[in-house]
């Protein structure tokens, strides 16, 4: 949610009818925050009795749900206009930063003459602004100095401008949020465990502390996130797949099933000019109405598994569909290594042949894929076809391996369609290999804390895999970006993407 000061009604009564609705809105918010909290202290008590391994996954689940709710009321906080927020909520009382920490001074120049009469100007003293800081391995904190000077002719306190911050009354530095995003969803550290790590450093940082910069980072992040979607949806071919995320029933005890969609850009196995991208989507659901509002502005080509969910688009004949033959070829190694059949053999060495042929094609032209596929593949293919059907009137229809066959003959005009154009792949892999860091996550983290955490993942998500796929270190990438997005020009939002970026010391030294 975010407002345009623009479109805000210039009725005193509608605008404290808006106001209400936040209150009521974060009210709400804090009232779960504060249940949530009462839950989690309760099983901690619990925990000094006899302790059992359901009560500690139980404990680790209102965790996880309290630093979704946390980061959601926080992004709620930052999407506000700063007068409305000022309204709400009161500023939150501080404690100081921690005494022990090295500190780093970066002085900031006041203006040289009075912005309101122009004159003189004389010091009367410094304002001092610290951010909490983090650099591989150790915390710090920067003060900010700022010359404060008044006028001799009118008395007018002029001092440096307050540096940007990537949230709103964040005292974060961005290349601490950049490592707690990065240890989030790339290292698949949960916001309470990195708590822990920053206590053994001699930071005590709460949880919720961590989930409200983890909240506003993402909101922060928003217009980048777009920037990448509507990117990534202009492209003329993707891979596209989907896999499975347990999502905490809040009040219930048990997890229902999430799911995580990735499509993916990657043109350089054609050598195409545009870079590698990803986008993630959360639903509650795989619905097949998902990946149709997921794709509805795309057109072009779609790799993708046998999901029926896909049919609706490919029989509006906007999307073609691109069949994935890791996916056929699963099926017959499945087999083989059950039961050792040599017909199961016989088929994974025929798909053996044709990935050998791409293996030599791999970053050649199109055109130049396509030929050499069409005197290479197409006979391979061909005998495939011929030999699958001879083959299937020898089995028991019920077997595992007649339906591995019957896998391949009811897609194969998708299966096939790679020989004849020389942007498509023999195979999803692009969309497989994105969502690998996602179950590895899964098995570290167990679950996603609501279907708002979902999102907030799938955005993150995204924004990390792309830098990934153009070989830029995600952790720097997002402390410069974080830095400057505050004050970088809206119309000028895809300088900050992944293959456009430059750090903004190398800008400053050109």
């Amino acid at each position: 949610m975010s407002f345009d000061p623009a479109s805000l009604p210039d009725d005193i009564a509608a605008l404290k009818q808006i106001i209400q609705g936040l209150q009521q809105t974060l009210t709400f918010a804090n009232t779960r925050i504060a249940k949530l909290e009462a839950q989690i202290h309760k099983l901690r008590r619990l925990q000094f009795g006899r302790s059992s391994e359901k009560r500690a996954a139980e404990l680790e689940q209102l965790q996880l749900a309290l630093e979704e709710a946390e980061a959601e009321r926080a992004m709620l906080v930052a999407a506000m206009p700063p007068l409305v927020r000022d309204i709400i909520e009161a500023k939150p009382a501080r404690r100081p930063l921690p005494e022990h920490l090295p500190r780093e001074e970066v002085h900031h120049e006041a203006p040289c003459a009075c912005p309101a009469c122009g004159g003189d100007l004389r010091p009367i003293g410094t304002a001092v602004t610290e951010t909490l800081e983090y650099v591989p391995g150790q915390f710090k904190v920067i003060r900010h100095s700022r010359d404060k000077l008044s006028c001799r002719a009118c008395d007018t306190v002029v001092e440096a401008p307050v540096p940007d911050h990537a949230i709103s009354r964040g005292r974060a530095g961005a290349a601490l949020l950049s490592h707690l995003l990065v240890s989030k969803y790339a290292d698949h550290l949960p916001l309470y465990r990195q708590a822990e790590i920053y206590a053994r450093a001699g930071v005590e940082l709460e949880t919720s502390t961590l989930s409200g910069w983890v909240g506003a980072s993402e909101e922060a992040l928003r217009p980048l996130t777009e920037a990448l979607k509507a990117e990534v949806m202009a492209s003329e071919t993707l891979h596209g797949d989907d896999t499975t995320v347990p999502v905490l029933s809040p009040g219930l005890g048990r997890t229902r099933t999430g799911r995580l969609w990735v499509y993916v850009r990657d043109e350089r196995p054609h050598g195409g000019a545009r870079p590698p991208a990803a986008i993630y989507f959360y639903s509650p659901d795989r619905k097949a109405e998902r990946p149709m509002s997921h794709l509805a502005s795309f057109a072009g080509i779609l790799h993708a598994d046998g999901y029926t969910g896909y049919n609706g688009l490919f029989r509006a004949e906007r999307i073609m569909e691109a069949a994935c033959w890791a996916h056929a070829r699963r099926y017959f190694f499945d087999e083989h290594a059950q039961t050792g059949s040599a017909i199961a053999k016989a088929a994974l060495d025929r798909i053996a042949q044709l990935y050998a042929i791409e293996a030599q094609i791999r970053g050649q032209p199109p055109d130049e894929r396509r030929r050499i596929r069409q005197s290479s593949s197409r006979p391979i293919l061909e005998d495939f076809a011929a030999w699958s059907e001879a083959t299937l009137t020898t089995l028991s229809s019920k077997s595992d391996l007649a339906g591995a066959f019957r896998y391949v003959r009811n897609r194969w005009a998708a299966l096939t369609r790679y020989i004849d154009d020389g942007r498509i792949e023999i195979d999803n892999n692009a969309a497989e290999r994105a969502l690998r860091g996602v179950v590895l996550g899964r098995k570290n983290y167990l679950f996603a804390g609501s279907d708002r955490g979902g999102e907030r993942a799938a955005a993150i998500y995204s924004l990390i895999e792309t830098a990934k796929l153009n070989g830029v270190d995600p952790q720097a990438w997002l402390t410069d970006v974080l830095s400057r997005i505050a004050s970088h020009p809206a119309k000028r939002i895809a300088d900050l993407l992944p293959w456009n970026w430059h750090p903004a010391e190398q800008k400053v030294a050109a």
